[in-house]
């Protein structure tokens, strides 16, 4: 990769080709021809994630709703936002888990780009925005590794620079990192002066996740994703692509998916109404901990079960390696989990059973 120049140096490049990841992940996730617009299949035709894995997690999600229903005061107009729903696969599941009583005041949306499938649940509203004034549950699976970002490198003289890209993924370095880009990596995502260092500029992520906690009057703001805190970024960042469950080279062509970790501490903070690093109202928590503060366990069925019921034997087998899939270490169990309360909302109280050695 060369160094490339500011100024004057921009519309040449532009009618090059080359322009940042922010602007062509955009294209080639969400344009017209868009990888999340254009494909039939949805994302799960591509990668797995928790929802994908097993119905346990959409019923891990419904409880909590209920414990947070409890904590509101059990509302009239109870609302469950699922950003990113793909096919709709997460709010489907959580309103078949919901109690009677519970899913009758539930108001579903779920927030996507594409279109509303077909066949899905009258009862669920489908938004290209995330409905303003609504108190709940706000719950986003991997929707912030999917919002683009810029990403900068050091080039040899140790200064931060954006990375350019063309749509068949060649790269070259463009203008130094400047403004609130360069302020942004500063406090979240110091590069030292080591050449080929790169970060992921996540100004826009924190900016699209406080407008998300911003539309709920009260209630519980969930981002689950592959995340990193301060005190452990990754050297080189983590962009890469998904194309068909493999992971390959991002190219911004819209043939694959696109993403990168998100740096979650950067976003508790800008996603608080308290200008403060992480507040201390807002939890991150890795998903193994939190999925066990919510039922899951993975633990495996007594051998008594097997001579007893051998049917039921099979489904209590068949439900715990879900389970263990889901709280994995190495794997999905990884998933580091920011919990927003917005109002007067104990985010801490909603899993009680979280221990402290499980922070991160």
């Amino acid at each position: 990769m060369t160094a490339g120049t500011s100024g004057a140096e921009g519309a040449r490049e532009a009618h090059e080709g080359w322009r940042g990841w922010r602007e062509a992940t955009e294209d080639a996730l969400y344009g017209p021809s868009g990888f999340y617009r254009a494909r039939s299949e949805g994302p799960a035709g591509h990668f797995r994630t928790s929802v994908h894995a097993s119905p346990l997690f959409a019923g891990a999600v419904a409880r909590l709703l209920c414990r947070l229903d409890e904590a509101l005061g059990r509302p009239a107009s109870l609302a469950f936002v699922d950003m990113a729903a793909g096919r709709g696969e997460l709010v489907t599941g959580v309103l078949a888990a919901l109690p009677a009583d519970v899913a009758a005041r539930t108001r579903a949306y779920a927030v996507e780009v594409a279109g509303r499938p077909s066949g899905l649940d009258h009862r669920i509203e489908w938004l290209a925005e995330p409905p303003a004034g609504v108190t709940g549950l706000l719950f986003a699976n991997e929707w912030l590794d999917n919002v683009p970002v810029d990403v900068a490198e050091v080039d040899a003289a140790g200064l931060a620079r954006r990375v350019l890209v063309r749509d068949d993924g060649t790269e070259r370095l463009g203008e130094p990192v400047s403004g609130a880009e360069a302020e942004w990596l500063a406090r979240w995502w110091p590069l030292g002066g080591e050449e080929g260092l790169r970060a992921e500029i996540g100004l826009p992520r924190d900016t699209v996740w406080a407008s998300a906690v911003a539309t709920l009057d009260a209630g519980l703001a969930v981002a689950a994703d592959y995340a990193h805190t301060l005190g452990a970024r990754p050297p080189f960042g983590t962009l890469t692509g998904f194309r068909e469950g493999r992971e390959t080279p991002p190219v911004p062509d819209g043939s694959c998916d696109i993403t990168a970790h998100v740096a979650l501490d950067a976003c508790a903070s800008a996603g608080s109404r308290a200008p403060v690093h992480t507040p201390p109202d807002a939890l991150l928590r890795p998903q193994r901990a939190v999925l066990h503060a919510l039922g899951l366990t993975g633990a495996r069925p007594p051998l008594t079960l097997a001579s007893t019921d051998p049917a039921a034997y099979v489904r209590a087998l068949a439900s715990a390696s879900e389970a263990a899939e889901l709280t994995a270490a190495g794997g999905l169990g990884d998933f580091l989990w920011l919990l927003q309360p917005v109002g007067a909302v104990d985010a801490g109280a909603l899993l009680v059973d979280v221990p402290d050695h499980e922070e991160q």
